[in-house]
């Protein structure tokens, strides 16, 4: 049985900023699958990150895919923004205002689009969204900020997301963002998780892309 591919991506939030322009030469000469880049608007979550002109500054400097996860109560105004700053992959909140017509708009615009679950949510808030999205990503920490600690608790609804996604026959990759590293990964590639996003643990780490593919080899 051929072993399927598990993705790797690193979140931009747990680096040190004032050595962006290191991390970026990092990340360039990795085999990263991603960039995960949360854009919080100290509403939905009790914080604030950055917006589309940083974005589009990174875009220039960095060769990999751009996941840009939008913590925001309503992101359909500013779909467009992000598409312009070099956007790759969308990823709005179930929790949020306007999600389908979010997640419609981002694929006018020929872009992946996926839909986030927070912890406290059901999994069954997910369902609506199987025939649209291309991702679907579970929070296993609360939004909002980075170096928190795994919630075991969702596991099970990872399980059933992952069975979801089964049933419904289309290619739904699921994500995992929060808290992640070598000890729960093996475990959430098992339960169906397709695709990592490292953050803290990854960047803490001496040997950068030694870390990544040891990921990528779970």
């Amino acid at each position: 049985m051929k072993k399927k591919k598990i993705f790797v991506g690193a979140s931009i939030l747990s680096t040190d900023f004032f050595d962006i322009k290191n991390t970026l030469k990092k990340i360039n000469s990795s085999d990263l699958d991603f960039l995960h880049l949360d854009v919080m608007d100290g509403v939905f979550v009790p914080n604030i990150s950055f917006g589309p002109h940083f974005i589009k500054c990174l875009k220039v400097r960095c060769k990999k895919i751009f996941d840009v996860h939008l913590m925001v109560k309503n992101p359909l105004p500013y779909i467009g923004d992000f598409v312009d700053a070099g956007a790759d992959i969308i990823m709005v909140h179930c929790e949020a205002k306007n999600t389908m017509k979010s997640l419609r708009l981002i694929k006018k615009y020929n872009r992946k689009c996926g839909v986030v679950i927070n912890p406290d949510t059901s999994y069954k808030k997910i369902k609506k969204f199987l025939d649209i999205v291309d991702y679907i990503m579970v929070m296993t920490v609360y939004p909002g900020f980075g170096g928190q600690k795994f919630l075991d608790n969702q596991l099970e609804k990872i399980q059933k997301i992952s069975s979801y996604i089964q049933k419904s026959g289309r290619k739904i990759l699921l994500q995992v963002d929060g808290g992640v590293n070598f000890d729960n990964a093996k475990k959430l590639v098992g339960l169906g998780v397709d695709s990592l996003v490292v953050g803290s643990f990854l960047f803490n780490q001496k040997n950068f892309s030694k870390t990544v593919l040891e990921f990528k080899k779970i």
